[in-house]
């Protein structure tokens, strides 16, 4: 019998009953949560509707790290709330300034082996030193924190295995740009990706986690790195060793595929306008002028990534005409940046330090001049999630991004003429615990802040009997999160649902005519059902599960789409939203907007089987019979029919 991967060994070692098989549905035990502030509010508004009065996990962290730059009452009311929710469940609370939620729970709480589920969708990032570290809905995640398992589908392992080291200039952030060249944004649904090969042992910690965190771009579960003696020395540092315990795949793991990369063959590479997986060389690109260098977000904000840029600045400034603006990611990075001396160099060699949190990367502040070139070291490109329309933003690493900064424009940074910065682990990190927040004791008494800002999670309502519905917009490929609810300016509304769900599909939005909300409220006061018409691999992106929430607000009751990514559909089905698949061969563009959709029986079909036949009638045209199915499991059928998962915890 074949030996196991590392991913199925964790996994194993965590199911709440049952066997575990490849594709079947399977309950794990969740050891650790995390939320942010952008998605936490909402989680923690449905952790009071659960009504536990305490986590029952080993460690839950909410952090404060997305609204920090607070235009208005709303995003500081939300710290308010998430702080006294924080204490009075017992969890543990990551004040604003302390940094991204990623970087600060790979350096301080993740463990070897643990399980990690978090309410953003770079959760992934922990896998760097081997956990089994997931994304997922608010809800989802409140769940956990209730002691429910979680459920998923057991992933198909694809195993990367890398051979030799990467050359001088060429960093971790081109292995896995490398990789979206060859498995791309889509088609990965009920994947999941562990490295191994000799090459592994060449890469540091951040290097790794850069790597798994950008696994959620390609639409996988999780992405896995063993947990070796690179691992334990980066857990020493932190004061942490403690945690640490030697893990890999058994010698005869078997993967469903293999993919081969030699480090030493990759070069600097870049994701062009406005995919992640749109992969161009840096070779390519050269001579193209820049106006804007980021480097920063959850993907290269660590101390690795911040000495590397600091070294640069100290040899060459920033060039006239490029704004540089760099976000350390947490203040153990930031703090160790200015006690050696590195911070300075940045601000001599003319850059502009932003505060250590999620910032630009989610379109909160520093959007680009209209028509200008951005190179970005994040993890996201999606159109207009800069918060300037038409924007040009690239993906790439520090260290193509500091070449651009000094030089203007795109520059292969093995062409600068300098010397490599080297770089050596510190042995003792700088630890300092103190912006993070403890719980009381159980049972001390805690008021929690409800400012006027703070909703309240949706109300459920059972699912029709009959399915009156109309196809409010029918959309293409790769439609993200993004699209349906905008980030940027809009994310301190989340914790408000009826304003929030005013920006739903803002993007599509034209002059003159009534927005996508207004005309859903319509259509949903009319007593009738709105319907989104898609095609393959809907809801990418983010965790957001308010790009669930609000359309359920404003009376979408399906999304029929070729395909759908995992997150959106688990979120889908949490608020009560039937995802339905086009049967082959898949045509989207048979259903015209505001086509009448219609089922008279269409829970009695969702109860008989898989299949789901609906009427469809084209605005003027003869209506025609349109077959779809349904892949829920018996469980997700009852939480859809109910209304949401809310509806059956009640």
């Amino acid at each position: 019998m074949a030996g196991n991967t590392l991913i199925e060994k964790i996994l194993q070692a965590h199911l709440t009953g049952g066997a575990y098989q490849t594709g079947a549905e399977t309950k794990i035990r969740i050891d650790q949560t995390l939320c942010q502030d952008a998605t936490g509010t909402m989680a923690c508004l449905e952790l009071e509707a659960i009504g536990v009065a305490r986590v029952k996990t080993e460690l839950s962290v909410i952090y404060v790290d997305h609204n920090t730059s607070q235009f208005g009452p709303e995003n500081h009311n939300d710290h308010l709330y998430l702080q006294s929710v924080a204490a009075a469940k017992g969890c543990l609370f990551s004040r604003p300034g302390n940094g991204i939620c990623h970087q600060i729970h790979l350096e301080r709480f993740g463990a070897p082996g643990k399980t990690l589920l978090g309410s953003d969708s770079h959760t992934p990032t922990c896998g760097g030193i081997g956990m089994v570290a997931i994304g997922a809905g608010g809800l989802d995640v409140a769940m956990a924190m209730a002691g429910v398992p979680f459920k998923l589908a057991a992933p198909k392992v694809i195993g990367v295995k890398l051979n030799g080291k990467l050359q001088p200039w060429v960093a971790a952030k081109d292995v896995i740009l490398h990789l979206l060249s060859v498995l791309s944004t889509k088609g990965n649904v009920g994947c999941a990706i562990e490295y191994f090969g000799p090459g592994v042992a060449s890469l540091t910690v951040p290097e790794r986690a850069t790597i798994t965190n950008m696994g959620a771009e390609m639409g996988v579960t999780t992405s896995v790195f063993p947990s070796d003696k690179v691992t334990r020395a980066f857990l020493k540092a932190q004061g942490r060793e403690v945690a640490w315990q030697a893990l890999a795949a058994d010698k005869d793991a078997v993967y469903d595929r293999v993919l081969d990369v030699d480090l030493s063959a990759l070069e600097p590479l870049a994701a062009c306008p406005s995919s992640p997986d749109n992969i161009r060389t840096v070779r390519e690109l050269a001579g193209t002028k820049v106006d804007q260098v980021l480097i920063g977000s959850c993907t290269n904000s660590s101390f690795k990534d911040m000495m590397l840029v600091a070294e640069v600045l100290a040899q060459k400034p920033v060039a006239p005409g490029v704004s540089l603006a760099i976000a350390p990611g947490s203040r153990q990075v930031l703090e160790m940046l200015a006690k050696n001396g590195s911070l300075a160099k940045m601000i001599q060699g003319g850059a502009r330090i932003l505060e250590s949190a999620c910032g630009p990367c989610i379109g909160q502040g520093m959007s680009p001049a209209s028509g200008a070139v951005s190179l970005r070291t994040f993890n996201r490109n999606f159109a207009g999630r800069t918060g300037t329309k038409g924007d040009q933003a690239y993906l790439v690493s520090p260290e193509t991004a500091v070449a651009a900064a000094v030089t203007g424009r795109f520059t292969d940074p093995r062409g600068l003429g300098l010397t490599p910065p080297a770089f050596r682990q510190p042995a003792k990190f700088l630890v300092d615990d103190s912006m993070i927040l403890p719980p009381p004791l159980a049972g001390t008494p805690v008021e929690i802040v409800r400012k006027e800002t703070i909703g309240a999670p949706p109300v459920c309502k059972p699912y029709p009997a009959a399915l009156d519905g109309e196809a409010l917009v029918t959309l293409g490929d790769k439609i993200t999160t993004d699209h349906i609810m905008p980030a940027g300016s809009f994310l301190k509304f989340r914790s408000n649902i009826p304003v929030y769900a005013k920006a739903v599909f803002n993007c599509f939005n034209q002059e003159g005519k009534p927005t996508f909300a207004e005309h859903a409220a319509t259509v949903r006061d009319a007593g009738r059902h709105g319907i989104i018409v898609a095609g393959d691999s809907y809801g990418q992106g983010s965790s957001r599960e308010h790009a669930a929430i609000c359309p359920h607000y404003l009376g979408i009751r399906a999304v029929i789409a070729v395909s759908f990514e995992r997150i959106h559909t688990a979120n889908l089905i949490n608020f009560g939203i039937l995802p339905l698949f086009f049967t082959a061969p898949a045509d989207p563009s048979k259903i015209q907007a505001g086509a009448r959709i219609l089922c008279g029986n269409i829970r009695e079909q969702l109860q008989q089987g898989a299949e789901v036949r609906l009427t469809v009638q084209n605005p003027g045209q003869p209506a025609f019979n349109l077959l779809c199915q349904h892949r829920l499991s018996p469980e997700d059928l009852k939480e859809v029919l109910a209304g949401g998962r809310l509806a059956r915890t009640e």
